[in-house]
């Protein structure tokens, strides 16, 4: 394989209180691949963290972009996306501070988002240990259920779309262009399956490139302004990724499918609740309110949708 050149690559990066993940893995990645233009946006958490951040990024020739509020995950890499096309970028590699990636492992995504504009491409994620972390999803359209892709034969009645983790992606500008970046109402969580969605909605397709590899410590950056539990997820995991899943269904999803998705959300609530482990209820009940008021709001949001559906057909028939 040719090894592309990096100097139409950006590396985009969202902060959330990270400096020192960005220090361990942000900075040996930029120094390797010195043609690649490094984009961080801040997301503010507090002054002494953006001090830190603008000196490195003063250090280290970084583009830094200030935000005076948290505008999310999505938010905040549209933000850096957009800073990455001024700065003459066409291609760019969205990253977690969490994540850690070799720069030849860099060039293998590079080179295949270069061949196929119109692909987004994520590599396999392994944890710390070796295990695989991500090698590919799916999204079952018949119940909003998230599985790995390599139990699909598992399920042979699901109704599957794939889709890729925001915690290492490699994509064209022609395809953010495309598709309008990622969509910012998500906040935190399903904002990846969202893309994933319309990319190949707009005609576009999804990679899983097996000959890269990178490793992503999962959580590591939910340290600032997020309280987690004792043995499970933070209570931010729980609520977003209950409601984001009804948020889903109503921006994308037909009244039939997304009326199906909700039966089942009560049931998916508490599987995504099991994923932090039942001792967790021991010592505090928060997870339970965070994943109850994230079934609460998603309703909403489901019901608001299916409810604006019915006046816009009610109006066809009368006109």
């Amino acid at each position: 394989m040719t090894v592309p050149a990096f100097d139409t690559l950006a590396i985009v990066v969202v902060n959330f209180a990270s400096c020192a993940l960005l220090e361990s893995n942000l900075v040996p990645l930029a120094r390797s691949v010195p043609a690649a233009q490094i984009v961080v946006v801040d997301n503010f958490t507090h002054p002494r963290e953006r001090e830190r951040l603008v000196e490195m990024g003063q250090r280290e020739g970084w583009a830094v972009v200030l935000s005076d509020a948290n505008d999310g995950f999505g938010g905040g890499m549209n933000r850096g996306v957009e800073r990455a096309l001024e700065l003459g970028r066409t291609a760019f590699l969205l990253l977690n501070p969490d994540a850690e990636i070799a720069a030849d492992q860099v060039g293998v995504l590079l080179a295949e988002a270069l061949a196929h504009p119109l692909t987004l491409v994520a590599p396999r994620i392994l944890r710390p240990d070796g295990s695989v972390w991500f090698d590919g999803c799916d999204l079952d359209l018949n119940d909003g259920r998230i599985r790995a892709l390599r139990h699909r034969a598992s399920h042979p009645d699901a109704r599957v779309t794939p889709w890729l983790s925001g915690a290492c992606l490699l994509v064209s500008a022609a395809l953010w262009s495309r598709v309008g970046g990622f969509g910012t109402e998500y906040f935190l969580y399903w904002e990846d399956v969202d893309l994933s969605w319309r990319v190949l909605q707009a005609g576009g397709d999804v990679r899983v490139c097996a000959e890269a590899v990178a490793v992503h410590a999962e959580g590591g950056t939910q340290g600032a302004g997020i309280e987690r539990t004792a043995q499970g997820k933070s209570n931010a995991y729980y609520y977003f990724n209950v409601r984001n899943r009804m948020l889903f269904a109503a921006r994308n999803l037909t009244t039939e499918d997304a009326a199906r998705w909700r039966r089942h959300s009560t049931r998916v609530a508490w599987e995504i609740l099991l994923q932090g482990g039942r001792r967790q209820f021991l010592s505090s009940l928060r997870p339970l309110a965070s994943a109850a008021r994230g079934l609460r709001d998603g309703r909403k949001i489901l019901l608001g949708a299916q409810g604006l559906t019915k006046l816009r057909a009610a109006k066809r028939v009368r006109d």
